[in-house]
């Protein structure tokens, strides 16, 4: 790949995808070097799971058992009305992956569990992004927004769905699907009330509110709610809240409680705008995209899982690239998207009229969203149900054997 002894690798992105595929690069022989535009690691963030392929990754990383250690504590999912009638329940299950995973951990901790297994090997640099990189032949040459320039061999991102470094540099081979939600995240203080379900309240005017539990002793929400038109996420926080307010007002159980305490805890609250990133390829030249900023795939339960899967293949593929005569970073390229692209395909695949199905306007609506969520928990038809409904359990990919992305195997010396 190039006449340095270990090839210098520019990964952006220090949440999930970047400290797994850096982790990954350092085994394979390559010098991975962090960047995270943050001034410091992020620990804010909302519950996220591990599916699928992700279960067999965290366990060739070693980092299962400080996974486990950190669990949010989540025994299951509850739907409730709006004056907190619960009228359809699934409880987490040992080795099973349902609306409530196996493996649930919050974001920060899950990153920082990355981070700690590359913090002694692998440069970090924060609060500096990407302004301009120019490639040629043999390598990237990249201009850094602190002023900074630096070459390196490629150049991975492996931001957010809304990267700016995708957005930089490949905005051509980008399409945004804008699936019309806005969804409000924060966290409140936990009462001696509260328990550890997941309780999922949807009611009218397209408003559905979410609180779930996390292993600080505090509670992680969200509300939710259909918008045609873009732009609520782009407003100033309290302009945010008074919006919520208005929209929320009368919708029942905790809302007002989880208001008052977005309001109380403002460095937590943030939103989003729902949708999809699809690109028509991962890479171009020596740039490569991995995780959210190739697939962001929305509200699908599969993020984390298709981050850790995509960040492991992709460092294998480099790896391989390394050894093989003859190899080159474009093969490995496009041996990591001819093996996961179908997979990623089908995870973006959301039922039709998703999310917006779930967030029903009217009484009737909403009369029709707990029938289906009362059959998506039956006893019986659950099975049925999940193999249909959950991304995992399609397409998944023969993960190919890289013994060097092993915990208990050494790094790989320079060659």
């Amino acid at each position: 790949m190039t006449d340095r002894i270990r090839p210098r690798v520019l990964v952006t992105g220090g949440s999930i995808a970047g400290p797994a595929l850096a982790w990954g690069l350092l085994r394979e022989g390559f010098e991975p070097v962090v960047l995270e535009r943050s001034p410091r690691r992020r620990g804010a963030g909302q519950n996220i799971d591990i599916r699928g392929l992700g279960h067999e990754i965290v366990r060739r990383m070693g980092i299962r058992d400080a996974v486990l250690g950190r669990l949010t504590g989540e025994a299951g999912t509850r739907f409730i009305t709006d004056t907190g009638r619960v009228y359809a329940e699934v409880a987490r299950q040992e080795g099973q992956d349902g609306p409530t995973a196996e493996l649930e951990i919050l974001r920060g901790q899950l990153a920082d569990i990355l981070l700690d297994r590359i913090a002694d090997d692998v440069e970090i640099r924060y609060g500096d992004f990407v302004a301009g990189a120019d490639q040629d032949a043999t390598g990237v040459d990249v201009r850094f927004d602190s002023g900074r320039r630096e070459r390196f061999d490629l150049l991975l991102v492996a931001e957010g769905r809304s990267s700016r470094t995708r957005r930089l540099l490949l905005p051509e081979l980008t399409t945004y699907r804008d699936k019309g939600l806005n969804v409000a995240f924060g966290t409140i203080d936990r009462r001696p009330e509260d328990d550890d379900w997941w309780y999922f309240m949807t009611t009218t005017q397209g408003r559905v509110v979410n609180a779930r539990p996390d292993n600080l002793g505090t509670i992680r929400a969200s509300l939710s709610f259909p918008e045609r038109s873009a732009g609520f996420e782009a407003r100033p926080a309290a302009a945010q809240l008074e919006i919520l307010r208005e929209l929320f007002r009368g919708a029942g159980w905790k809302t007002e409680r989880i208001l008052a305490g977005f309001e109380a805890r403002p460095e937590e609250f943030y939103t989003d705008r729902w949708g999809q990133v699809v690109m028509s390829r991962w890479s171009e030249g020596r740039i490569g995209v991995v995780g959210d900023a190739a697939w962001g795939s929305g509200p699908t339960g599969m993020g984390t899982t298709l981050a850790l899967v995509g960040a492991h293949v992709l460092a294998g593929e480099l790896g391989r690239s390394r050894r093989e005569p003859g190899d080159t970073h474009t093969g490995a390229f496009a041996r990591y998207e001819q093996l996961l692209r179908r997979y990623v395909d089908r995870a973006q695949g959301l039922a039709p009229g998703m999310p917006r199905l779930m967030h029903p306007s009217t009484s009737a609506g909403v009369a029709v969203t707990r029938r289906l969520h009362r059959v998506m928990t039956s006893g019986t038809l659950r099975p049925v149900v999940e193999k249909l409904v959950i991304t995992t359990q399609r397409n998944e990919p023969r993960l190919p054997e890289y013994p060097r992305l092993r915990a208990q195997a050494p790094v790989s010396p320079a060659e």
